[in-house]
């Protein structure tokens, strides 16, 4: 699966409707219409509405083991070592910088790891201490949604909640 930085993937895009994305995709497999989606598609497909029911973030899994993975300029992002990502990346001219689980990527993306797989998984000789991350999902949406907030940002989040 394919991305667009910035706008999500063929199947959703920032800004659609839950009723749009549904339409192309079908009903999200939980029940409920909570703020995060989770469609059966190949690979994952999260998605996370706003309060009215349109995209604002597009997130795709890793599959894994031979399945379905996410690519952005012929590059495999998910289940991969997250460091050769970052490589390639660059090598091809986008600019990153880290986040606090994984990189936020210059044209609109995140690439991250939740722990859940390790070194081993995709370099059967690696050590069980093999400190390499790997990456297992993709966030899309505007560059600037994955930039760190503020001190004031987090304060007025805070202020709101009483």
């Amino acid at each position: 699966m394919e991305i667009i930085p910035g706008e999500g993937v063929t199947l959703a895009k920032v800004g659609e409707s839950r009723d749009e994305v549904e339409r192309r995709v079908g009903a999200a497999v939980h029940p409920g219409r909570a703020s995060r989606a989770v469609y059966n598609t190949a690979p994952a497909l999260v998605l996370t509405y706003t309060a009215d029911d349109t995209v604002e973030v597009v997130e795709i899994a890793y599959s894994g083991d031979g399945g379905e993975e996410v690519y952005f300029d012929g590059v495999q992002l998910t289940y991969r070592f997250l460091e050769d990502v970052v490589a390639d990346l660059a090598a091809r001219g986008y600019g990153y910088e880290p986040i606090d689980i994984g990189y936020r990527v210059e044209p609109g993306f995140a690439i991250w790891s939740m722990g859940s797989r390790w070194a081993r998984d995709l370099d059967p000789d690696a050590d069980e201490d093999d400190p390499r991350q790997v990456c297992e999902g993709v966030s899309v949406a505007p560059y600037d949604y994955f930039r760190p907030l503020t001190e004031e940002e987090v304060e007025a989040y805070i202020r709101s909640l009483r």
